[in-house]
């Protein structure tokens, strides 16, 4: 056997509405988001006991590659933003998308699980995967084993600085705007200020005068980066 064929038990609802601004590794913010579970597993029965357990894996699939079934060649190495998108390395040395299983792994922290409606949601903070993302299975996470203190992490043994987010006066009139109406939540201006502050620009970008575009939940938001700060020039609401 060369291929497995796995079930998609669930899709993910998150604010990341593109891959510019996720973060490159999860629980670098602590954004809300759900798993809408899909039938057959959609049963809450499926789910006893697993509120005695503060943290999950996730299996997930890479979905929207580019260019993901235009080539079946095996390419070997790959170039990780985190290096500046420069130098090569081993794809398996990476957790680029690009690999042979597009298949992702991330810990998340469980909020609750409930049933809204006829769908079994599963709400946890801490993902960095794509509004759509589909979930191919859900796993306990075990701390004596799962955690190892003294692990090496190669070129990701530190987390990335932050930087300070600030509001341009334009901005801040159109933030205070979208408040009042109820077009973004106060929860959700703080998620979209903790990914902000982690600066979602390629590494090899760094034109301090350059406009930037990010769509974030309900908004489309432009900022400049300079050496420390992330500058928010406007925010608007943008409709689903």
């Amino acid at each position: 056997m060369t291929e497995l064929t796995l079930p998609i038990i669930g899709y993910m609802r998150s604010p990341y509405k593109e891959k510019f601004g996720i973060p490159r590794q999860p629980n670098l913010v602590q954004v809300e988001s759900y798993i809408e579970m899909a039938g057959p597993y959609n049963d809450l029965l499926a789910f006893e006991g697993i509120e005695e357990f503060s943290h999950l894996w996730l299996v997930w699939q890479f979905h929207d590659n580019k260019n993901q079934h235009e080539s079946s060649q095996f390419r070997p190495q790959v170039r990780p933003p985190r290096l500046g998108g420069n130098k090569k390395i081993g794809v398996f040395a990476t957790r680029s998308m690009y690999r042979p299983s597009p298949i992702g792994l991330s810990v998340v922290k469980l909020k609750e699980v409930s049933k809204v409606g006829k769908h079994v949601r599963v709400y946890v903070t801490g993902s960095d995967l794509l509004d759509g993302t589909p979930i191919v299975d859900i796993k306990p996470y075990i701390q004596y084993s799962d955690a190892i203190v003294e692990a090496q992490s190669g070129y990701a043994q530190d987390e990335p600085e932050r930087k300070a987010v600030i509001w341009s006066e334009e901005a801040e009139q159109q933030k205070l705007h979208l408040l009042k109406c109820g077009k973004i939540s106060p929860q959700g201006i703080q998620e979209l200020e903790a990914v902000l502050s982690l600066d979602p620009r390629p590494a090899y970008q760094d034109d301090k005068e350059r406009i930037y575009g990010m769509k974030f939940a309900t908004v489309d938001t432009h900022f400049k980066v300079h050496t420390q700060q992330v500058i928010i020039t406007a925010i608007h609401h943008a409709p689903s």
